[in-house]
């Protein structure tokens, strides 16, 4: 079920330069899908000179995800090209910067990017030199195909090659086949689908009817988990405005799973967001028990107070938290000495979520991963102080670095030994068309 989101066959090219030479001017990259909603819906301004239709809008969005997965491949193209040499890459990458793109012709990096994609007939045709380009991107393509040197794979599967042996510690740790790991990176170039939750109980046949009914295209994967292939967008149908359904990744689903909630019992979602996992949470618990959701930002609470109020779920309460002290418990909780579960969703990397959002791989680096391990422990550590006796605390991360994972997992143990390993998994990919996400279950003594 793996789908490519590649680019389409016909392009509005001057609308793409345009969105594209306005991307690379940023000082600093925003997340590519909310810079393309502000940037695109200028476009679909009916007073503007620049108006465009949604079909073409959607045109563009593909291509500026397209680019972002293969944006250093296309880098590392036009330099080899510009000198006729095949480089060692790994030696390439430790110097490549962001802004080297800035310095490649527009149409050129377009050019390569088409290519890539196996879309000929996409690439832009005003280049003098697409004869020249074309047969070098041929040798390329070539020596990727024959190199055994797996850093030159990386490269040309659109992940750097210095991220190699972070690969490799996780299919160790996952003891994944070579095959596995190679499905794993193939992976990272195509979207998973909107993967969706139903959260009522409701049954499964009854709630794809109503989707049906608006013009919502839905599906259900050998597994039976429920996904939606096209058609109108999920917010204008009724089986969603009345709460029956909510927009969930498959890997989340299950780390809300790995909370084994029974209704009457009192779970702490701490990194709550917008409060997908303590939805999902709720849904188990017949309005019976209590949810208490904290986010370090407020406006992310609003959301989960909207969505909860549509699916009927009463027994959500939220407030902010900043994860810097241990929660002052509420009566109830206090009176228990206490959560049955609590559950950390903690800050990460996201390295996890790159299919869905390619452009966050090229704001990776080992630094950000250093203040997010401290990070992680903090949370950790202010957040089991409210764990009663024979209660649970859930760790889950949206990243398959193994310094996030399985060695938080081990700090954990070591400063707390009150406390067992029931489980700990990565969820996912490989294995599923999703994200990859890891969760860890642990129960106090």
């Amino acid at each position: 079920m793996v789908r490519k989101m590649s680019i389409p066959n016909k392009i509005p090219y001057d609308s793409l330069f345009d969105l594209w030479r306005t991307w690379l001017a940023q000082n600093e990259w925003m997340p590519l899908d909310k810079w393309l909603k502000n940037q695109l819906r200028k476009n679909t301004n009916p007073y503007s000179e620049f108006a465009s239709s949604k079909n073409q809008n959607r045109e563009l969005s593909l291509c500026m995800f397209s680019a972002m997965r293969y944006f250093q491949l296309a880098c590392a193209m036009e330099e080899s090209y510009q000198r006729q040499e095949i480089f060692n890459w790994v030696e390439w990458d430790r110097n490549w910067v962001l802004s080297s793109a800035k310095k490649i012709p527009v149409a050129g990096f377009w050019f390569w990017i088409a290519l890539r994609e196996k879309n000929e007939n996409a690439a832009p045709k005003a280049l003098r030199d697409a004869a020249a380009r074309k047969t070098w991107f041929e040798k390329l393509e070539h020596y990727f195909s024959v190199t055994e040197q797996p850093q030159d794979i990386l490269l040309w599967s659109g992940l750097r090659p210095q991220w190699l042996s972070l690969l490799e510690e996780r299919k160790d740790a996952s003891q994944w086949s070579h095959e596995q790991l190679t499905d794993f990176i193939e992976q990272q170039n195509s979207a998973p689908p909107l993967w969706l939750r139903v959260q009522k109980s409701l049954p499964m046949n009854e709630v794809v009817k109503k989707l049906q009914q608006d013009s919502v295209h839905v599906e259900l994967d050998a597994e039976g988990h429920l996904f939606a292939a096209g058609g109108k967008h999920l917010s204008g149908a009724q089986a969603h405005k009345e709460g029956l359904v909510e927009i969930q990744d498959l890997a989340s689903q299950q780390i809300a799973l790995a909370v084994d909630v029974k209704p009457g019992q009192k779970v702490w979602d701490t990194c709550a967001g917008a409060g997908g996992k303590s939805l999902a949470i709720a849904s188990r618990m017949n309005n019976k028990g209590v949810i208490i959701a904290t986010d370090l930002h407020g406006y992310k609470l609003e959301e989960l107070k909207r969505r909860s109020k549509r699916a009927e779920f009463h027994n959500i309460r939220s407030f902010e938290w900043a994860g810097n002290e241990p929660l002052r418990l509420p009566k109830e909780i206090a009176q228990q000495q206490g959560f049955d579960w609590v559950l950390v969703d903690a800050p990460c990397s996201s390295a996890g979520t790159w299919r869905r959002n390619p452009d966050a791989r090229w704001r990776f680096n080992p630094t950000d991963t250093a203040e997010l391990i401290g990070l992680q422990q903090q949370i950790l550590t202010n957040a089991v102080k409210a764990v009663r006796a024979n209660g649970h605390l859930v760790y889950a991360t949206c990243s398959w670095q193994v310094s996030e994972n399985e060695t938080q997992v081990e700090w954990f143990l070591k400063q707390n030994t009150d406390f067992t390993l029931v489980s700990q998994t990565m969820l996912g990919a490989p294995h599923q068309d999703s994200d990859a996400m890891f969760v860890a279950v642990f129960q106090k003594n």
